[in-house]
This record gives structure tokens, sequence and C-alpha cells, in this order.
């Protein structure tokens, strides 16, 4: 069990990342640890389970690297700050792409790395991380340490606060000229994915929202897969992966890394010739066995992700409770 505080935390998570991504290693999270998935990989194209080498190999050879997570497990995090070391490993020097830091931190995080000694505590406190409505920077702490320690380059890849706030008054005119060039190129979506994606931010706001406002959530939620998309696209390292440098690697919550509609399909779009692996990191569910069964999770009928990694669930709250009372 990882111990209450930074300092504890942070000794337990370096311990933990040590561990292979295995059925048999520690885990941090509570809930479902002897689920049978717990531990296991699973390739979606070639529908079989594969080893931690396996992953690695291919993440070795993509030039876009997407690691999709449940933002408040513990383990996610210490899980990708493992995959980011071992693709560093490799010689490659990608850059370390961030949802959960707005793009207009970009000059605050230059400042912090521009001192090869900073700590991921001071990147925190340069961009305001307790008052960003992410979960605590100890989680992330692992995730920023690794790229840090890498001497990678981070990438603030999420829309601002301020596009946020305008896109209620303004629409598309709130986001940046190249997040709308981006969506221009995508075009609309077909009635079954705008239902689709409708449906799904219905249910991740526990079914209170008038269609008129899920459909306006759509289309956020696509401006910030074009965001995120848009800054792997041009801050991404020069040179070619094979060679040993270069590409990005993006930490983001699971949905965006979903390759039929959000982050995977911009980049392909933009550029076909750029390879693309997504990994999802997904908690167990007690009636779930099957890997397939977890495209719902999704609201797909297939996985929308290239690698599944099982990992316990974290105990949380229902979100959906403070809405009911």
């Amino acid at each position: 069990m990882i111990a209450a505080g930074l300092g504890c935390a942070t000794i337990s998570a370096d311990r933990l990342e040590r561990q292979p991504l295995a059925s048999s290693r520690e885990w941090v999270s509570a809930l479902h640890r002897d689920h049978p998935l717990v531990g296991r990989i699973w390739s979606v194209r070639e529908r079989r389970f594969v080893d931690e080498s396996d992953l690695l190999a291919a993440l070795a050879h993509a030039d876009f690297v997407l690691l999709g997570e449940t933002h408040d497990n513990r383990d996610h995090h210490i899980l990708q700050a493992r995959l980011i070391r071992a693709v560093c490993g490799t010689g490659r020097r990608p850059s370390l792409a961030f949802e959960m830091l707005a793009a207009n931190k970009q000059a605050a995080v230059d400042g912090v790395l521009s001192d090869p000694a900073a700590t991921p505590e001071e990147l925190a406190a340069a961009v305001d991380w307790k008052h960003a409505g992410w979960p605590d920077f100890d989680l992330y702490r692992p995730v920023f340490a690794a790229g840090m320690e890498a001497r990678v380059p981070v990438v603030a890849a999420g829309l601002s606060p301020e596009a946020f706030k305008q896109f209620s008054s303004q629409g598309l005119r709130a986001f940046p000229q190249p997040v709308r060039t981006l969506l221009e190129h995508a075009g609309p979506l077909t009635p079954d994915a705008q239902r689709r994606m409708e449906e799904e931010m219905g249910k991740e706001h526990c079914g209170k929202l008038p269609p008129t406002v899920l459909e306006r959530l759509v289309l956020l939620q696509r401006a910030r897969d074009a965001q995120l998309a848009e800054r792997l696209l041009t801050t991404a390292a020069s040179g070619s992966p094979a060679a040993g440098q270069g590409g990005a690697i993006l930490i983001a919550g699971s949905g965006h890394v979903r390759n039929d509609r959000a982050v995977p399909a911009f980049i392909s779009r933009e550029a076909p010739k750029r390879s693309v692996v997504a990994v999802a990191f997904l908690e167990v569910l007690p009636a779930v066995a099957d890997p397939g069964g977890y495209a719902a999770e999704f609201h797909s009928e297939s996985l929308p992700v290239d690698f599944v990694v099982f990992t316990p669930a974290a105990e949380r709250e229902d979100p959906c409770l403070s809405v009911k009372r």
C-alpha cells in the first residue's frame, strides 16, 4: 500500500516502477486485484495477450505514443512512467505532452526546464497545478519525473482556460486557428458517431444535460482532441525514431487516445506516414473477463485502441452522487 504523503508515495512509486508489467506485480489500487485480467496486456490488432516486451517493441518504433489513463488511478501513472523510461532508454528523445498542461503554460514550463536541476514540484508550482482542476500532483509526479530525468521536452498540450470560457459565446472562434483547421479537415461526424458521442457525454454528466448542451459538448471534445493532435504534430522533436530520436508521447485521458475519432484520427489524417500506437490503461470490471467486453467503456462495438493494459480499480465516490443530492 502506498503511504500517505509526497515523500513516501514517491519512494513507493520508484520501487513499483521497477517491477515488470505483469499479473504478479504489486498494485496501489485496492479494488479487484484478483481479477483474471489484472496486469495483462491485450493486443487489439492481434486479438491476443502479449508480454511487456511486445508492447515495448511496438512503442519503440512508433512516431507517436499515446498513453490513455484514468486520471485518479495512481497505478496508471506509475506504469506510464515505466513506459516513458523504457522508450527513452532506447536512445530516443521524444517530446512528452500533457493534456493536463494548458498550452498557455508553455512559457512557464520552459522556464522551469531551463534549469537542469529543476524538480517536478517546481514545475507544478510554475503552472499552478493546485488550482488547475486535476487530481493531486502527487499522482502525476512519477510521469513528470520520468520525463524530466530523461531531459526530454515537456509540452503543454491542452486547450487554454480562456478557450473553454469563450466557447460558450464564440463557438469555434474561441479555438486557435490551427485547431479550427484540423476540425475543418476532419469534417462533421456521421449521424451515428454524433449520437454515440452525445450518449457518452450524457453519461459522463450523469444524464442531466439537455440535447442542445450535449451537441456543444461533443464539439468541445473534438476541439480538445484536435488541440492535442496539433501540439503533438508541431512540437514533436525532428528526426526519425528509427534513428534514435524524435516523436512524441502523450499523456491524456483514455477517451482522447481512441483511434476511431480522437487524437490518432487527427494525426493520421494530417500526417499519414507517421505511425501512432495508442495504449489505454483500463480498470477491470468485476463482471467482465473478456477483453472485448471493455469496448462498451468506449461506447463502441470494438476496442478503439492498439493495446489495453488492465489494472485494478481505484476507490472513489460515485461522481453522480453530488448531482443526485
